[in-house]
């Protein structure tokens, strides 16, 4: 690989510092945007938490950082070199692929959060890595992503690494961010935004939740996935929901 000229390390720059304010506004605004609902659907719910928000919104901008860093590397090695299987002629592959690649990044991401977040539960793991995130008790739409850094390094590779490896489309990869977002802060606030049919429905036996995922901030040792509780399931690590 040919090293990057002056102008290309001034874009790379560019684009990492770009995607980190992006990365930061986007927590700000949705994770304000939950807040706001939460304010008003389940009132005084976060009544006494704003020494515990603000440290979650610290730990949060930190991380939007080393989230915002590689994605900005890899949207100019995809923009500048080609270098990812990203693509946007939705004719450059088979119409079903999108569907297909959708529910792979999904179930990949959710397998590497899965072992992963269940390997930081190890007692040494835990008080360096992870404690922060369990400093929210309970958890408010402003945790979403407040990790302590060596975490959040953990979490902010996934994606990039996989569109070398999985080709997507820029509109699926767009929305699978944006479900990654949203299930992230709506796992965290403290309550259940769906309804009870859902969640109880057999559907919902294999998806997570607020229910299931407020659960582990109570128990610590069990319901480790991000989306979907196939893993759980499969390893014997899921207990069923919680009532938040």
């Amino acid at each position: 690989m040919s090293s990057i000229s002056a102008p290309g390390l001034w874009a790379l720059c560019v684009s990492a510092v770009t995607m980190t304010a992006i990365v930061g506004l986007r927590y700000l605004g949705t994770s304000g945007l939950f807040a706001w609902i939460t304010a008003r659907v389940r009132p005084g719910l976060y009544k006494g938490m704003d020494r515990q928000i603000r440290g979650e919104i610290g730990w949060s901008l930190a991380s939007s950082a080393i989230y915002g860093i590689p994605a900005g590397v890899v949207a100019w090695g995809w923009q500048a070199h080609g270098w990812t299987l990203i693509y946007s002629d939705p004719a450059a592959r088979p119409l079903w692929w999108m569907p297909v690649s959708l529910f792979l990044y999904l179930f990949l991401h959710d397998t590497w959060f899965y072992w992963t977040h269940r390997w930081m539960h190890r007692p040494r793991v835990f008080r360096l890595m992870h404690a922060v995130h369990h400093a929210s008790r309970p958890p408010t739409a402003w945790a979403a992503m407040s990790f302590h850094p060596l975490e959040a390094v953990t979490g902010a590779v996934v994606v990039p690494a996989l569109v070398f490896l999985v080709p997507i489309h820029v509109g699926v990869l767009g929305l699978v961010l944006t479900i990654m977002t949203v299930m992230g802060i709506a796992n965290h606030m403290g309550w259940e935004m769906f309804p009870r049919r859902l969640v109880h429905s057999r559907l919902g036996h294999w998806l997570i939740t607020a229910s299931h995922h407020h659960r582990h901030h109570e128990f610590y040792r069990c319901n480790y996935g991000l989306y979907f509780r196939f893993w759980d399931h499969l390893c014997g690590t899921d207990r069923g929901v919680s009532a938040p």
